[in-house]
């Protein structure tokens, strides 16, 4: 779970510093930068992955293309920032396997890992050159500190079962500057010296790395940064059969949608021992989460074809018409892939996704929304099997989905000048509403003119007006704090529906 993300040099992100709680939507224009910050979680993903130049390349530019190192770097002009910073609090499994199946334990859960990174220009050939890791560092956050670095509203339950473990030095650190630059790995619970790095050599980061002999706790930080995903559910891979062959895990778009439900229905793997799952419920459970969308639903199944050896996804209405996912809408087979993964406990980490209300009819809104709160952990309840450790970000820029969030779950992404070195250039920021938690944290929030965008618009202001008026006292209060929309804000209200003066 990531608790915390502090970044800089990133595209346009300069001194970005953003908290998150177990749901996050992030609202904001186009093109002013929601989208920078996924790239910048996948691309901390894939360096938890892979080595540091197909991290790189794995993250597009503005123009599509992926052949530029220098791409990934703020840009002035024609001036690039020489150096990317990340630093990020985030909560990891407590444990796991490592790429041989070895088992891990980590000695603590709640850990800080920063990273430098530099461009390397290339030698005259045509080399795209490349990215050197000036620094990287893997530190843990004490359970005494816990508390003060989780602002968002949560039980001590919750807290005690994600935060576990002690440690009294670091797992990663670096050392020295220039070509005696190293980077240590600290090994867990044995005696001696570190592994050393030239860092200047590296081809990929230490984390990328590890295994469970030499630091489990590392180790699992690895695993928690290699499960953060960008999904990009696509119609066609939602729509596809599955053979039974196939990965049982939802791709990043949407594949495997038949064998995931199939398997989750017939039976998972939870460490090291099978559950038998009840078929039924887990189907009904599903179509049930379908009904809240759609209404008119039956059933939801997985047709076995044992000739074709295939495995397709079949929708019922409550008349009996069967219809297969060729035939149903996009929104719905959007729904249907994160219900599913609502469902699924072994779905662990973060998963982000951009614009969530595509195909989907603005009434239906607030079901799709629920949906995603569901998906993330309910921090009034202690983590374990039906309360697994997961998160959801989302991005937006419809004023239909800003009305319905909750507003300590809001964040809006608000243009943001800068000036350095008599240098001039626009970044971003993410701001919260006023009186959030995440008000407490930044210190500023979001002004009201610029929300007013959102909740405004003519085309849809009397029916704000409606809705207000019936749903105003609507509250949905968890853990002893009472979270309210966006649009059942007062002080919103009071500037959206101010009496006109011959109406007095």
């Amino acid at each position: 779970m990531l608790t915390r993300l502090k970044v800089s040099g990133f595209k346009n992100l300069v001194d970005v510093d953003v908290h998150f709680g177990p749901f996050t939507c992030i609202a904001g224009a186009n093109g002013i930068g929601k989208s920078n910050l996924f790239d910048a979680i996948t691309f901390l993903s894939a360096l938890a992955d892979r080595p540091l130049f197909d991290s790189a390349l794995s993250i597009r530019d503005e123009e599509g293309r992926t052949t530029d190192l220098r791409s990934i770097f703020h840009r002035t002009g024609e001036a690039f920032d020489p150096v990317i910073q990340f630093e990020v609090e985030m909560i990891v499994p407590a444990e796991g396997f490592d790429d041989l199946g070895q088992p891990a334990h980590a000695g603590i859960t709640f850990l800080r890992y920063t990273i430098e990174l530099a461009y390397r220009g290339s030698d005259g050939t045509r080399s795209p050159g490349a990215l050197e890791l000036l620094k990287e560092e893997l530190s843990h956050i004490t359970r005494g500190e816990a508390k003060d670095h989780l602002p968002f509203p949560h039980s001590q339950a919750w807290r005690d079962s994600a935060i576990q473990g002690r440690r009294t030095s670091p797992l990663i650190s670096t050392e020295g500057s220039g070509s005696e630059r190293v980077i240590k790995l600290h090994q867990d619970g044995v005696p001696g010296r570190p592994l050393l790095r030239a860092a200047a050599s590296l081809p990929r980061t230490v984390l990328s790395s590890t295994n469970a002999a030499e630091s489990p706790t590392a180790l699992m930080a690895r695993r928690e940064m290699q499960s953060w995903r960008l999904l990009q559910l696509e119609p066609l891979a939602l729509r596809r059969p599955d053979q039974f062959t196939a990965p049982t895990r939802l791709g990043i778009d949407g594949s495997h949608l038949p064998a995931t439900l199939y398997h989750l229905v017939k039976g998972r793997q939870s460490g090291a021992r099978s559950e038998r799952l009840d078929e039924d419920a887990v189907y009904a459970r599903v179509a049930n989460r379908l009904a809240e969308l759609i209404g008119d639903v039956g059933r939801v199944w997985i047709d076995r074809d044992d000739r074709r050896e295939l495995l397709t996804l079949m929708v019922s209405d409550r008349e009996g018409t069967a219809h297969s996912a060729r035939a149903l809408s996009d929104g719905t087979m959007r729904f249907l892939a994160l219900a599913v993964l609502e469902l699924e406990p072994a779905t662990q980490g973060l998963l982000c996704l951009e614009e969530p209300e595509n195909g989907i009819h603005p009434a239906r809104i607030p079901s799709m929304l629920k949906l995603l709160r569901d998906i993330a952990t309910d921090t009034d309840y202690a983590v374990g099997p039906d309360n697994p450790l997961r998160q959801v970000i989302v991005n937006t820029h419809s004023p239909s989905v800003v009305r319905q969030v909750l507003d300590e779950n809001l964040l809006v992404a608000e243009p943001r000048e800068y000036t350095v070195d008599s240098r001039r250039f626009s970044g971003v920021r993410f701001s919260p509403l006023p009186g959030t938690w995440g008000e407490k944290v930044a210190g500023a929030s979001v002004s009201r003119g610029m929300l007013l965008d959102y909740l405004n618009p003519d085309a849809e202001l009397e029916d704000d007006r409606r809705i207000v008026v019936l749903r105003g006292e609507h509250r949905n209060g968890r853990g002893g704090h009472k979270p309210s929309r966006v649009m059942d804000r007062l002080d919103m209200q009071q500037m959206l529906f101010r009496v006109a003066p011959e109406e007095e």
